[in-house]
């Protein structure tokens, strides 16, 4: 049973009256805002309530239901100083309750019990969901992301997890998916689909039915920009087929491994500075949903009111069918950390990224791989082909490459200045001159690592073209420890970088040391002077995988 139960335990020892007589000269207002989805089942509640007179000690209520998204009222709850104009908060999840308390307000949130639940899953158009074998064939989340992001074939939407519950937990159960399925690359895959979704988002739970096709065939050829699949909750996927004749119908995969859930927890806002009368109708409104009339409300909107016990008639209703396992257990709920880790690689990954690829050019770079026949600067030269293709036509990008013997008495030079990669400069754009560039490095010969000043420099500059609104980070890669006696030392780097960083504009160091004779502890201490991380490979082929990591792991701290 949902934990609105302990509300009704309460609600009976507190004596209150389900049924009164005239009462409605002093009726109690109670001011509620609801996620959109479940706004209307309120405004059902509180019409019944009205129509029966229900009352809590005698006193009618006088129930006002107001829809607002989640994360719009959680970031309003964060504002020190917040003043809400209302009692009682129904997000969708308690993921924005959490999020409430995170920031420096001190607007007292108090849940009291869940109303109802919803699982979440993928809906597609007819004609995508029968090309993947629905409702016979069954999937991971893995699965399905790779079936629905393996291509153009099938487009898959999903609301902003920065903004949505559903967008959120689903993208935090594809990576564990991912992770479980025993994958060395799984949070490259998970970063590599958050990219993929990132091009099809929508800024709310609200908008993102609004992104469907809506011609037979599912494909509506003239607007490629219209979804064919969905993350969406059972819940929307029932209202959207509820309105829709069958043409238009959503079919709903259930994964396999188990659908995160929506829990719709009941908040009191303020708790202390409700009255009596009104923390009692409050308490006495959520009791409404553990009654007959209350969950019958629910279940017509869509809403589970039993946990993972459905009813056939909601899962067909949604577009679910046997033998897709809607039944199945959501699993464990996902941690604080593991949230917050997902919306950092999600941030991170789906901004666009302004940052300098600085790379070692010294005469060790010549050095052999062991076991595959290249040299280290070629397997990074194609290291960085590869990440290059990751990032869009928005990201902005330049090269340095640096040595002793480089530059006079510099130990780096400017290959490409920093920009966006789908510019054109000349005969070709900013991606076409850097991946010339790439393929045009070579170590430079008797020349040694000059790793402190060039770190500085590059740094300084990184710190000049600081831009808003997008992920600026220094990606540095070095076989070797600092070999330019004539240079800064290392404690007069770390103290300098420590002085140019911003907690207000980050600008975090990825660096990389590459080889057995680079220092990892040099590099991540340097790193973490401005926020960023140290790493270590044995082969320069892990590049792509590894700035992948460190990107997701600098949007944690962001």
């Amino acid at each position: 049973m949902l934990s609105v139960a302990a509300g009704t335990a309460v609600a009976a020892r507190a004596g209150f009256l389900p049924f009164g007589d005239d009462c409605r000269d002093d009726a109690v207002r109670l001011d509620v805002v609801a996620a959109p989805a479940v706004a209307p089942a309120l405004r059902d509640a509180a019409d019944h309530v009205r129509e029966k007179d229900v009352t809590s000690d005698g006193h009618c209520m006088d129930i006002r239901v107001t829809a607002r998204e989640p994360y719009k009222v959680a970031d309003e709850l964060r504002l020190d100083g917040a003043k809400p104009a209302y009692d009682v908060w129904v997000p969708d999840s308690g993921l924005w309750v959490q999020r409430a308390g995170l920031g420096g307000g001190r607007t007292e949130v108090s849940p009291a019990g869940n109303i109802a639940s919803s699982p979440i899953g993928v809906g597609m158009v007819k004609s995508a969901a029968e090309s993947l074998g629905w409702p016979r064939k069954t999937y991971t989340w893995a699965e399905l992301a790779g079936a629905a992001t393996g291509g153009d074939k099938l487009r898959l939407g999903a609301a902003d997890p920065a903004r949505s519950a559903s967008g959120l937990l689903a993208l935090t159960k594809l990576g564990a998916s991912a992770r479980a399925s025993g994958s060395k690359d799984a949070d490259t895959r998970a970063a590599a689909t958050a990219k993929a979704l990132s091009s099809r988002t929508s800024d709310s739970d609200s908008r993102l039915l609004d992104t469907l096709a809506r011609d037979a065939s599912g494909t509506e050829s003239g607007n490629p920009r219209r979804n064919q699949a969905l993350i969406l909750s059972e819940q929307a996927s029932f209202a959207h087929n509820a309105a829709e004749d069958e043409k238009h119908a959503l079919d709903l995969f259930y994964p396999k491994d188990g659908s995160p859930v929506l829990d719709y927890p009941y908040t009191l806002i303020r708790e202390n500075d409700l009255s009596t009368d009104q923390s009692r109708a409050a308490l006495r409104f959520m009791t409404l949903f553990s009654d007959d009339a209350g969950r019958r409300i629910l279940r017509e909107h869509g809403f589970r009111t039993d946990g993972s016990k459905p009813s056939a008639a909601l899962v067909t209703a949604a577009g679910g069918r046997t033998p897709q396992p809607y039944t199945q257990e959501p699993g464990d709920t996902p941690s604080d950390k593991e949230v917050q880790e997902t919306l950092g690689m999600w941030t991170i990954t789906v901004q666009s990224a302004r940052f300098i690829t600085v790379v070692d050019a010294s005469d060790s770079m010549r050095q052999l791989v062991p076991g595959r026949g290249e040299s280290r600067m070629d397997v990074t030269k194609s290291a960085l082909l590869q990440a290059l293709s990751g990032f869009t036509d928005e990201d902005e990008i330049g090269l340095w490459e640096f040595a002793t013997r480089l530059d006079g008495a510099r130990d780096y030079r400017e290959l490409v200045p920093t920009g966006r990669l789908g510019d054109r400069r000349g005969d070709g754009t900013q991606r076409d001159r850097l991946t010339r560039a790439f393929g045009a490095l070579r170590p430079v010969p008797g020349g040694a690592t000059g790793l402190y000043d060039t770190t500085l420099a590059a740094y300084e500059k990184a710190r000049k073209g600081y831009v808003n609104g997008r992920f600026n980070t220094l990606v540095l890669l070095t076989d070797g420890v600092n070999q330019d006696p004539g240079s800064i030392t290392r404690t007069e780097l770390v103290s300098r970088l420590r002085a140019l960083a911003d907690p207000e504009k980050p600008l975090p160091i990825i660096a990389i040391a590459v080889g057995p004779d680079a220092d990892e502890r040099e590099v991540d201490q340097m790193a973490r002077a401005t926020g960023g991380s140290g790493h270590e490979v044995d082969d320069p082929a892990q590049i792509h995988s590894v700035i992948l990591k460190a990107i997701m792991q600098a949007g944690t701290r962001q």
